[in-house]
Order: C-alpha cells, then structure tokens, then sequence
C-alpha cells in the first residue's frame, strides 16, 4: 500500500502553516485531495495552486462535517486542524476549554468515526493525526488543556491500531516540536513578534517537513505502518524543552 493504492485524502486546517503543506504534497503524489478549513480565500488560491477541493467549513460544526464525510470515500484522513491558547490551568476560561476541546479532540474523533468505518469495510486507508509533544511532555509555558487534548490525540491514535486489528487500514501518529506558523503569532497577537521571538534565531521545523514526513509514512509499503513519528528540531530538545540559538558570528 502506499501512493499508488490511495486515491482520495482529506486535510484538516488546510488553509496555511502544516495543512497547507500537506495538501500540496498529497496533490504532487496523484491524490484528490480535499482541503477543509474556515479561510475560503486561502483555501481558493491553494486550489489555484494545486487543484485541490476547497471545503470551507469549520471542524467544529458537526452538520458540516458528516456531510463532507458522506460526500467522498475517503481514502486518507489527515487530521490537522488545531487550535491554542496562552496560559495555564490557572487562568484558563470556559471558553479556552471548550473551543481546544471542540476543535483539537472532538472533531478529530467524530471525522474519525465518520471515516474509518469506510476504511474498514473497503479494507484500504491511512489515518495521520497530527499531535504535538505537549501531547506527551510537561514543560512551562505550555497550555495545560491544549495539553489534554493533544495527549487525548496520542491516546486515540494508538487505540486506532486496536480496533483495526486486521484489516489493511494504518494508522500514523506524528508528533512536532516547534514548527514556523502562524499559530505563535495568533496566541501573541503579532505575527511578526512571533517571529522575532520563536524563530529569528532559531532554526525550527517548517511546515514542508511535517508535509514530507507524512510523505513517508502514506508511501510506505503495505506491509510497513509508520505508528508513530516524533519530529523536532535538531537543536530542540524535549525533558526540558530546551532550544539552541543559532551561533551567530560576530565581528573580528
């Protein structure tokens, strides 16, 4: 199994930053890809770009995800679509847990229970769900319920492998450190104090490489499932998630 044996995928946060990236890398493989998320300006000039559907919805609208599920047989589901908030347990509001929840974990698993099932019964599929090592790691700074829904992801991820125990469907996890989108600059409010902050002087993963690890795991062979991926930068490191900045020279 792998490229040649899928037809049809469907991207979560499709708009920018690692959805994006997906969505051009699935297109250059043969793919029909279905690109879903709320910009439909972006999703437009994607399209232009690579031919993709434009799916403008909002994962948290459950109305319009069953309808897109029933629309297409899915052959790849690339769940992508996150969100993040600033502070911890703390300060946190009714509204930063319901809409973490709503979009990082509840739409994940109802596009899950929508699609699978499919999967299951044609005996095809791959299902990427893309986490985070907070999902898995504690450190300061983080946010405590973006967190729980990111363990919840890593959680239904190796469940999957369970219930589909027997059939050609697999199942990759892939877990990213820090990677240059604009989700910094959505919690800090200023995209290009985000940049100055998280990236100047720093050198983190970019989207084209989570978009080329799921590369790998979807074109692997049919005998080969890509369980589980952690990915970080080389000069990051997690038990501490501490991060080197470039060495810069300086003048003589």
């Amino acid at each position: 199994m792998g490229f040649s044996d899928y037809r049809t995928a469907l991207v979560t946060g499709a708009s920018s930053g690692i959805g994006a990236a997906t969505v051009r890398r699935l297109s250059a493989e043969g793919l029909d890809v279905y690109a879903a998320a709320r910009d439909a300006d972006r999703l437009a000039s994607l399209s232009s770009e690579t031919g993709c559907h434009v799916c403008a919805i909002d994962v948290s609208d459950l109305d319009a995800l069953t309808a897109l599920a029933k629309s297409v047989e899915f052959d790849v589901l690339v769940n992508n679509a996150g969100q993040s908030r600033r502070g911890n347990v703390l300060d946190t509001t009714p509204d930063d847990v319901d809409a973490l929840i709503d979009v990082n974990l509840r739409a994940v698993l109802h596009l899950t229970r929508l699609i699978v099932p499919g999967m299951a019964k044609r005996d095809r599929g791959h299902i990427v769900n893309i986490s985070s090592i907070a999902g898995h790691y504690a450190f300061a700074g983080g946010n405590t319920v973006y967190h729980a829904t990111k363990a919840g992801i890593h959680s239904l991820s190796q469940q999957l492998r369970v219930d589909l125990y027997g059939t050609q469907v697999r199942v990759t996890e892939v877990s990213p450190a820090r990677v240059e989108t604009e989700v910094f600059g959505r919690l800090l409010g200023d995209l290009a104090e985000a940049k100055r902050r998280f990236f100047d002087d720093y050198d983190a993963l970019q989207p084209e490489d989570i978009a080329n690890a799921i590369g790998f795991a979807i074109g692997s062979p049919a005998r080969m499932n890509v369980a589980f991926m952690e990915v970080l930068p080389t000069q990051q490191v997690v038990g501490g998630l501490n991060f080197a900045q470039r060495h810069r020279q300086t003048a003589a």
